[in-house]
């Protein structure tokens, strides 16, 4: 939504997983918020603190808002709930609607939306990022299918 908390948390840790695999050079990552609430700023200091425990750094990320370029660079557009999922169908031409995702449809769980930890406390955060982890894992192997 904003583009402080669950949004650039997933843009680290899929970032993280990427770099990892030695994909950065192939494999494009960014986050953006439906809404222009926090343009500029950085990650809210709590899923800065949650993700840096698991080595993830999410300092260099600053907020930003979906533009319409966006639906033309990406083959994924990723919502973190159905109500920004609905957001980001109303900004996509209908031939671009495909690329849209919920971020848990990569996931192994039962959960289709990463709740927003904003108004909660620090267990908000690192439930954000174990959901986030699972799905980065689920979204990194559709992507790169290991060939081992």
């Amino acid at each position: 939504m904003g583009n402080i908390c669950r949004s650039p948390t997933a843009e680290g840790v899929f970032r993280h997983l990427v770099a990892e695999r030695g994909l950065l050079d192939r494999i494009d990552v960014d986050s953006a918020g439906t809404h222009a609430y926090h343009v500029g700023e950085a990650p809210d200091r709590r899923a800065q603190t949650a993700a840096a425990k698991r080595g993830v750094s999410l300092s260099d990320i600053r907020a930003r808002r979906v533009g319409l370029a966006d639906f033309e660079r990406f083959d994924f557009v990723l919502a973190m709930d159905r109500d920004n999922l609905n957001q980001l169908r109303e900004q996509a031409d209908a031939s671009q609607r495909c690329k849209l995702h919920l971020f848990l449809d990569f996931s192994s769980g039962p959960e289709s939306e990463v709740p927003d930890p904003y108004f909660g406390g620090a267990t908000g955060f690192e439930r954000v990022l174990d959901l986030v982890e699972d799905a980065s894992r689920g979204l990194l192997e559709t992507l790169m299918p290991r060939q081992d």
